[in-house]
């Protein structure tokens, strides 16, 4: 299937949400080998990000990026994204293919600005209702995000810039959502993005991990 080689260029917005969640709770969905970073005591920071990239990017698609812990490994630190959704066929494939991420295919709905509904067929993964932000600046900054492929760890950064700014927002996750486990309750920040410019480079190589054998 063919996507296109790194680096992604992708414009558009964004909504990003941050979350306290239970380290005893998300420590399954994480490699043993990377250490979960405590903000709290017992808790760790999870995140939502919500996407749409339109005119100027390589591909044009939605995104809902699922990290449940900031960890680190080896001096690094970066999320690690246990859940990832598109609308876009080719932006699958080169997720899995290129980052190892476990990108699926769902269905987005934005409806006037102000809440987003991501389904898979007739499963309902989340709904977030959201208002445009009233004060933005202009930021630059990069994150770095963990992932695997088979034994490898990998680790790749992304560097975006946008109009930032802080919002209020509500998220609902049904109990029948892929990812309810995580407990992640509603944010206690949401920033939005708007005239957004994201680069995702190619990962690298950072380690090892044990895989099961079946």
């Amino acid at each position: 299937m063919p996507y296109p080689q790194t680096p992604w260029i992708l414009q558009g917005y964004a909504i990003q949400t941050l979350h306290l969640v239970n380290i005893d709770q998300v420590r399954p969905l994480i490699p043993s080998e990377l250490e979960i970073i405590t903000v709290w005591p017992g808790k760790t920071l999870g995140d939502v990000y919500l996407s749409h990239y339109g005119s100027g990017s390589v591909l044009e698609y939605s995104e809902l990026i699922v990290a449940p812990a900031f960890v680190s490994y080896q001096g690094k630190i970066g999320a690690w994204i246990s859940h990832i959704y598109v609308d876009n066929a080719d932006s699958v494939a080169g997720g899995q293919e290129i980052w190892g991420l476990p990108k699926e295919l769902a269905e987005f709905t934005w409806e006037q600005g102000e809440r987003v509904t991501v389904r898979q067929g007739r499963q309902k993964l989340c709904s977030l209702n959201y208002h445009r932000q009233n004060l933005a600046w202009r930021q630059r900054l990069a994150i770095s995000s963990f992932s695997a492929m088979g034994a490898d760890l990998l680790i790749f950064s992304s560097e975006f810039e946008s109009l930032l700014g802080l919002i209020n927002s509500q998220l609902e996750v049904p109990a029948e959502s892929a990812f309810s486990g995580i407990g992640l309750g509603q944010p206690f920040l949401s920033f939005r993005s708007e005239q957004m410019s994201l680069r995702v480079d190619a990962p690298k190589v950072v380690g090892q991990r044990e895989v099961e054998v079946r």
